[in-house]
């Protein structure tokens, strides 16, 4: 959230005002009930004379004081930040392109909304465990084609997720390997390792050598093949056609056209390309915990340098006004002179015992030296 040069990082604890709100007014009518108990007491010029000391203006002082420090601990807590300085910063981490089928058949229905809904989906779930990685788009059909580069800019990257859909294609067909080469193509350095192709797919292909592909990406630029199979196995789905009233069924030569997932295809392409095979099918997967899991353990190359702007938090500044009001608050008496007035007649009535120990004797002797000269008296 911005708001001109501020920007405040947890704006969501503004929430916390309403207990200073619920502080103030339970403060505000404490005070009016004291007032009010003291009026009926006796009015204000013969408590000048009962009780000099008292006042009405202390106890206000520090109600204020104390609502004033709830309101710089919400304040603080909301994180305000202004001004920036610029860092750069070494990166480390991978470069992973999801490669997406976007053919006709992703848009069966057996995982929900349908298969490619599924893969946009698992996707999202994906980036979380890609924190500081550059990820890319690749969307095939009969042809492949980059919707988004590498990049750290995950905003971006999901405009053009949110794009891909089956008319986006140039041509119709499935051609996996053609995808993966694509892909392998892609990747900006030709240094082997932390590069990962991350397929989504119902494992449909039309003689594109897709392992063959796998294998020469890893063997070449140490790219690593993760498979996603999306679709039911067994006895499959049919692949609407058309919307609301128009919507039926894809035909092919007057019968209706059924697709399955290719488990073996999408098995044998990650085994190729020394990754892992998901079959995900029709059900909900984790791919963040599953992608974690996989890839946690491939070691991060050094990438190109990125300067990055970082706002300075000044939440402090708030934390301490609110302990400089409290300290305040606390040498607040509520009667005139407070505590130094206390201090001083602790300190009077001792000065004054000590008096009237010195003081006891007509000679001006203390009680002891008198004792001591009874005694030799006596002894004489």
């Amino acid at each position: 959230m911005m708001l001109g040069e501020f920007e405040f990082n947890h704006p969501e604890a503004w929430a916390w005002l309403w207990l200073v709100a619920v502080a103030g007014v339970v403060a505000t009518l404490a005070l009016r009930s004291r007032r009010g108990r003291l009026r009926r007491f006796a009015d204000d010029a013969l408590l000048r004379r009962i009780a000099p000391t008292f006042t009405t203006t202390r106890p206000i002082a520090r109600s204020v004081l104390a609502v004033a420090a709830m309101a710089a601990v919400v304040t603080a807590l909301v994180d305000p930040r202004w001004g920036f300085r610029y860092e750069e910063v070494q990166r480390r981490g991978l470069d992973c392109f999801f490669v997406v089928d976007v053919s006709r058949s992703m848009l069966a229905e057996d995982a929900s909304p349908n298969r490619l809904g599924r893969a946009k989906s698992f996707i999202e779930d994906a980036l979380r465990a890609l924190p500081g990685d550059r990820v890319g788009l690749i969307a095939y059909a009969g042809t492949a084609s980059i919707r988004c580069p590498l990049t750290l800019n995950e905003d971006l990257f999901r405009m053009s997720l949110d794009e891909l859909a089956p008319e986006s294609t140039v041509r119709g067909g499935s051609l996996l390997g053609d995808a993966i080469r694509t892909a392998a193509e892609s990747f900006t350095d030709d240094q082997p390792g932390a590069k990962v192709v991350v397929v989504l797919t119902d494992g449909e292909d039309q003689g594109s050598f897709p392992v063959e592909a796998a294998s020469k990406a890893y063997a070449d630029l140490g790219v690593r093949v993760f498979t996603v199979g999306l679709g039911d196995s067994g006895d499959g789905a049919r692949i609407p056609v058309g919307e609301g009233s128009d919507r039926r069924w894809l035909m092919h030569e007057g019968r209706e056209v059924w697709t399955k997932m290719d488990d073996s295809t999408l098995r044998e392409v990650a085994l190729a390309g020394d990754g892992a095979y998901f079959p995900a099918g029709t059900r909900l997967l984790d791919m963040a915990e599953a992608l974690d899991l996989s890839l946690g353990s491939l070691e991060r190359a050094e990438q190109e340098s990125t300067t990055i702007r970082r706002s300075t938090p000044r939440f402090q500044w708030f934390a301490g006004l609110a302990l400089l009001l409290l300290v305040v608050e606390t040498f607040i008496s509520d009667r005139r002179g407070g505590w130094l007035a206390a201090w001083r007649n602790r300190r009077g009535v001792a000065m004054a015992g000590g008096d009237r120990s010195t003081s006891a004797r007509p000679d001006g002797r203390s009680p002891a030296e008198t004792q001591r000269g009874s005694i030799g008296s006596r002894a004489a």
